[in-house]
């Protein structure tokens, strides 16, 4: 098969949580562990770091995989989902999966695939431990898809784990309330295995103490090692300052990073990368950090995360689509003068999009669409629940043709932002 045809092979056999929603998810792990034990246990072969939690858990997994092929390691990285690329979700320092690679795998696993019948997400996580068994790489991120007890990335042996935050995301799958969901994230805590979690919750901090004290796992919190804060150079530019174990580290370094609420998952990559220094034997140095912060988006392509694409009119895409991720992007956009808002907004049918719905501002000029895929919600429901909220705009077929609309009826001091669903901003991407 060529890539094309591998593409086509796996949409139309694998079940894939991206575009169907929960019938894609597999609530055991005796799939990914068959496909694994099938081609070797490739997942032995390579230090890991798992990393989990209910928002950042993508913008941690880029930056502690940045510093360390920043500092020389071969470096594997695993996320989900992606954007524009199947490919995006298989990176060894900040490289997609060659697409060759890429279709040998399934070629060469055909039977073992319509033998076990995997989900596409268990699929590409084999695929993803395969590859990095391959190159030979020295440390690989790998990020969770979805909770953490359950998810098919669960099988690995980490050196570190680390749970950014929990929110309410995924009830369906995860509980209706924090405890609940933080019970399924402390899943991936592993016996004798250090664990860091990014934020204290009062809610649910204690899940994640009782959970380490049963597997004798240490456990820290980063917010009490690291604090990261803005700090202006000389010329008035923004950058973050470090603070760890109470001295200064780093002091106005620039990043590419610019959203306030980055300094939350800025602040948990970094004790996690400290820490990693003392567990894996490895020389981090803050100036080490300061290199990979200054272009991640061009050195690891990420993307998605604050996007700002353009100044007149201002233009962000972000991929926030519950009630914790909507907060802190209203608090970014909030902070950015403008004459009048403009938000092209997409969702799936899987979630409940009430509380979000309920977060936004009654000001903006709205552009409801359906994002492209099967599970995506139909605009004119969207519009109709917005509405409920006070909502005020039209629905289109596209998120392009929302996009673009917002783009003509713009004037040159607004803000636009694309948000409410990765899918949504892949297509404006």
């Amino acid at each position: 098969m060529t890539y094309k045809d591998t593409l086509d092979y796996l949409y139309a056999r694998l079940p894939m949580f991206q575009r169907v929603g929960p019938m894609a998810f597999k609530k055991d792990l005796t799939n990914i562990k068959a496909i694994l034990e099938a081609l070797g246990n490739p997942e032995r072969y390579f230090k890991s770091i798992h990393v989990g939690g209910t928002n950042g858990k993508g913008s941690v997994s880029h930056v502690i995989a940045g510093c360390l092929t920043k500092m020389g390691y071969k470096t594997g990285l695993y996320t989900s989902p992606h954007y524009k690329d199947i490919k995006e979700r298989i990176k060894i320092d900040g490289q997609f999966i060659d697409e060759d690679f890429f279709t040998d795998f399934i070629n060469d696993n055909k039977a073992l695939i319509e033998a076990i019948n995997p989900s596409y997400f268990e699929l590409l996580v084999a695929m993803s431990f395969s590859y990095f068994k391959h190159e030979k790489v020295d440390f690989a991120i790998v990020e969770v898809g979805l909770g953490g007890r359950l998810d098919s990335t669960n099988v690995i042996e980490p050196l570190l784990s680390v749970i950014t935050n929990i929110g309410y995301d995924h009830q369906a799958f995860l509980g209706d309330t924090l405890v609940q969901i933080a019970g399924e994230k402390a899943g991936i805590i592993k016996r004798s295995t250090p664990v860091l979690i990014g934020e204290r919750q009062r809610e649910v901090e204690d899940v994640f103490i009782k959970k380490a004290d049963n597997e004798y796992a240490t456990l820290k919190f980063a917010e009490d090692y690291t604090r990261i804060e803005w700090e202006d150079n000389l010329d008035k530019s923004k950058g973050i300052k470090v603070i760890h174990d109470g001295n200064i580290e780093i002091n106005a370094s620039p990043t590419d990073l610019m959203a306030n609420y980055q300094l939350k998952n800025l602040s948990t990559a970094y004790s996690a990368l400290r820490w990693l220094g003392d567990i894996a034997d490895i020389k981090f140095t803050p100036e080490v950090f300061e290199k990979t912060i200054a272009s991640l988006r061009k050195d690891y392509n990420f993307l998605g995360r604050f996007d700002v694409i353009q100044h007149s009119p201002f233009i962000v895409l972000d991929s926030a689509h519950n009630v914790n991720g909507m907060e802190a992007l209203l608090k970014e956009i909030d902070s950015i003068p403008y004459d009048d808002l403009h938000v092209v907004f997409g969702t799936v049918t899987d979630k409940n999009i009430n509380p979000v719905l309920e977060l936004l501002p009654t000001k903006g000029h709205y552009y409801f669409c359906k994002p492209d895929i099967p599970r995506g919600m139909d605009a004119d429901q969207l519009l109709e629940m917005a509405r409920a909220h006070s909502l005020k705009g039209i629905s289109y077929g596209s998120a392009a043709d929302a996009y673009n609309a917002a783009i003509r009826n713009a004037g040159t001091n607004d803000l636009i932002c694309a948000c409410g669903s990765i899918f949504v901003v892949a297509e404006v991407i």
